[in-house]
């Protein structure tokens, strides 16, 4: 039986409503139209904050499920994807989740997406400098050592929702971690995609951004995975 996704949300930042205090899973294989000849299984796991789990879109329009349906369709079947990420975390909650979590596996897929709760909260950019290298770390170790089978995704800039009105201090934060988190991936030789442009069209684009005027919406997830797909492809293939 395939296993259920991991899911933490939380009642903090980007606030989760009541209705996705609640994860139930749906298997993406499930939302395919017609079946697909599977030629290769894979473990997927992804770590973050509110934009890997993706909150208040459906759980269908979560950025790793839209990954994980068009690797099925392209005959690569995640037959474990486990996701440990929850609205308002910071670095250290992600890196402290991931000790309380026990998990040991090794996968053939690993994606890191955090930073945007540091800045929201104020933490000292030298900490997240700090932070993110050892979560780098660590997901390269769950990959079993292979850090070409990790990817990292840039924060978003929420200034481009209602929530942020445009607010260029936000966008410059927003810039200011983004420049910390891509050069150590970069240094470390892991892959980076930079998303951040896309979810700057969401004032121009109402229909990037969820019904909580925050948050990306599930169109904006398909844009991301339209954007790495390619090169995510093949790590699995690899």
């Amino acid at each position: 039986m395939r296993p259920i996704i991991i899911l933490f949300c939380s009642l903090s930042f980007f606030n989760c409503t009541k209705d996705d205090s609640t994860f139930t899973f749906i298997d993406p294989s499930s939302i395919n139209e017609s079946p697909v000849e599977i030629e290769q299984e894979a473990k997927y796991l992804s770590l973050g904050d509110s934009y890997t789990i993706g909150q208040s879109v459906a759980v269908a329009d979560r950025y790793p499920l839209q990954l994980e349906k068009l690797l099925q369709s392209d005959s690569i079947k995640i037959d474990t994807t486990i996701i440990i990420a929850k609205t308002g975390w910071t670095t250290t909650n992600l890196k402290n989740a991931i000790v309380t979590s026990g998990l040991t596996d090794t996968f053939d897929l690993v994606s890191l997406l955090i930073g945007v709760n540091n800045q929201y909260q104020g933490k000292p950019i030298e900490e997240y400098e700090i932070e993110f290298e050892e979560l780098l770390q660590t997901a390269i170790n769950f990959a079993g050592g292979k850090k070409e089978n990790v990817f990292v995704v840039s924060i978003p800039d929420y200034a481009f929702t209602p929530f942020g009105n445009g607010n260029p201090s936000i966008s410059q934060e927003i810039d200011n971690f983004n420049l910390v988190n891509q050069a150590i991936t970069d240094s470390i030789g892991v892959s980076y995609f930079d998303i951040t442009p896309i979810s700057r069209e969401g004032l121009d684009k109402p229909e990037l951004v969820a019904s909580d005027n925050l948050h990306p919406s599930g169109i904006q997830y398909s844009r991301w995975v339209e954007l790495f797909y390619d090169e995510v492809k093949l790590k699995v293939n690899d």
